[in-house]
């Protein structure tokens, strides 16, 4: 961790003021962040001290403060498969190619895990990124553990495995290239419309019900599309991007999460219509939620944005949650709870059945496993067969 937070203070030195009081501003300015979600930085939670931007009175100074730019730093970590427990979620390994996302939707509920590397939740989640460039090769050796047991690997959880460094990087490519040897089952939830780049591998994991993937859609609208998701592919690109894995044979779906009450809700029907025609054979929804810093982070640029809505929309969000910001309680954190939540629900139950769409509870094959035999293996008396 000692080392990822060096490695960020010395990438951008300008946006870590140190000895700053506790509660300081921590907005930047509009050109520095212009094709960004977040409109600050503020120091992750875990942090000693706090950062700010001041006018130091010398003027406007163009070079100084030039446009935030995208770093990458690798990850060495040295295990790829994420476990976990939670009840209210339909699996129980993920995997996570990236930390931070420079997709930059502003709801992210990912967000303030970035203030465990040192970094903020702000600016930073989708600025200062980490790539982990030995995932397929850890996958692999995982996978051969003795013991080891199948059951689908999901990705695109966290943070999404599509996001524009993928094209260069190529690091999810790997992970489904490891996957597909081994007849390993995977769930992919994206936003990326890079996502049809591997259709050709997931169109055959597809067939053999071995992948399902579901696009995140959020709005037909492209001007809220591109300020709460800045760099994010436009929902044309991830319509086509159904199409395209459909007709490749990979069963595809879309997910509209997050719905947002006041925001995006009245447009339910209309992005699981348009879903549907693109070739969707399922639809799910997630609720917004804002755990830790989200929730600054979304009021802030909902006054921003949408001044006029954004105390209405906040309000029916807590009305979601209980009355609170955020209920992390299992089983209601992801569609909330009261009339809301009931009529979201009652609204996309109706419109998947008008439409013919089944939920994204989907079962994959298992059974197919195998461990590909690697160089100077001894073939197996099966192998002879």
């Amino acid at each position: 961790m000692a080392r990822h937070r060096d490695m960020a203070r010395d990438a951008d030195d300008d946006l870590f003021e140190t000895g700053v009081p506790e509660g300081s501003e921590a907005a930047v300015p509009a050109e520095r962040r212009r094709g960004r979600g977040a409109l600050s930085n503020a120091s992750g939670r875990f942090e000693a001290y706090r950062q700010t931007v001041f006018d130091d009175g010398w003027g406007g100074d163009e070079e100084a403060t030039p446009p935030l730019r995208t770093t990458v730093m690798e990850d060495t970590t040295r295990r790829i498969i994420t476990r976990n427990t939670s009840p209210d979620i339909p699996f129980d390994r993920s995997i996570n190619p990236y930390r931070g996302c420079e997709h930059g939707c502003i709801y992210c509920f990912a967000r303030p895990s970035h203030a465990m590397l040192g970094f903020s939740p702000g600016l930073d989640f989708e600025t200062k990124l980490l790539a982990k460039p030995d995932a397929a090769r850890l996958l692999a050796e995982e996978l051969r553990r003795p013991g080891y047991e199948v059951a689908p690997i999901a990705i695109g959880t966290n943070t999404d495995p599509y996001q524009p460094i993928e094209k260069e990087r190529r690091i999810m490519r790997g992970v489904l290239e490891v996957l597909a040897e081994h007849e390993h089952p995977v769930t992919i939830v994206t936003k990326g419309g890079l996502v049809a780049r591997d259709a050709d591998i997931l169109g055959e994991m597809g067939r053999k019900g071995l992948a399902r993937v579901a696009l995140s859609i959020t709005t037909l609208d492209s001007s809220l599309a591109r300020r709460m998701e800045p760099r994010a592919a436009t929902p044309t690109v991830r319509l086509r991007a159904i199409t395209a894995l459909t007709k490749a044979g990979c069963p595809t779906g879309v997910m509209m999460a997050p719905v947002i009450p006041g925001l995006n809700d009245h447009e339910i029907e209309t992005v699981l219509a348009a879903a549907a025609g693109a070739g969707a054979t399922s639809a799910g929804w997630v609720a917004l939620r804002m755990p830790l810093e989200v929730h600054e982070l979304f009021a802030e640029w909902l006054r921003e944005n949408y001044p006029n809505r954004a105390a209405k929309v906040l309000r029916m969000v807590r009305e979601l949650h209980g009355g609170r910001d955020y209920d992390p309680a299992w089983g209601k954190r992801m569609t909330g709870e009261g009339v809301h939540a009931k009529l979201i629900a009652r609204r996309m139950d109706t419109a998947r059945r008008r439409l013919g769409l089944s939920n994204n509870r989907w079962s994959l094959r298992a059974d197919l496993f195998r461990l590909p035999p690697r160089p100077g293996d001894q073939m197996s008396f099966t192998d002879l067969l």
